[in-house]
């Protein structure tokens, strides 16, 4: 694992890194898991220093076959539970058409909903929703639960539909017909 902190380390010096131009050799899997939660595993274990998690959320991508860690020298699969982030905090500004919604993640990232950073709604087996705040390319934040309480406050009817309004965009949530 040292190894590859190093190497993610000198890749992403700042924000992340660009992993989509990257295409080294898939060299097998490691033992990290990105729990429903938003935490972070090595084998079997948290990673207790949120600077590391940090450090990895920055050489994450999405690729066909599943989540992977790449550097410009490997590629190691990884397991995520759910989504690879969590939306811990939500602020928003404006109002209607106008609002911009602002998310943080669990690894201090800041997304504003809207054009290129779309909201997606997912029922829940309670038939419940789930949001989720896509942060780049196919990598979403699951937003947590004490901010989807801000969501469902920030809610709107368009053309009979519930949703929320950020960036310009209207994201319905699903569900909304009942």
């Amino acid at each position: 694992m040292r190894a590859l902190a190093e190497a993610a380390r000198d890749a992403s010096s700042r924000g992340p890194a660009p992993v989509h131009l990257w295409n080294p050799a898939h060299c097998g899997a490691i033992d990290m898991v990105i729990k429903a939660d938003g935490t972070w595993l090595y084998n079997g274990s948290p990673i207790g220093r949120p600077a590391l998690v940090k450090l990895f959320s920055t050489v994450l991508r999405k690729d066909p076959e599943g989540f992977v860690l790449v550097t410009p020298a490997e590629k190691l699969s990884i397991i995520v539970e759910d989504a690879p982030f969590l939306a811990v905090e939500t602020a928003s500004e404006g109002e209607g058409r106008g609002r911009l919604i602002r998310f943080r993640t669990n690894v201090d990232e800041t997304i504003d909903a809207g054009p290129g950073h779309e909201m997606r709604f997912e029922e829940d087996s309670s038939g419940g929703f789930r949001p989720y705040v896509r942060v780049r390319n196919d990598l979403w934040a699951l937003v947590a639960r004490s901010a989807v309480y801000d969501l469902v406050a920030l809610a709107e009817e368009k053309d009979g539909r519930l949703g929320v309004w950020s960036g310009g965009e209207f994201f319905e949530m699903q569900g909304s017909d009942d």
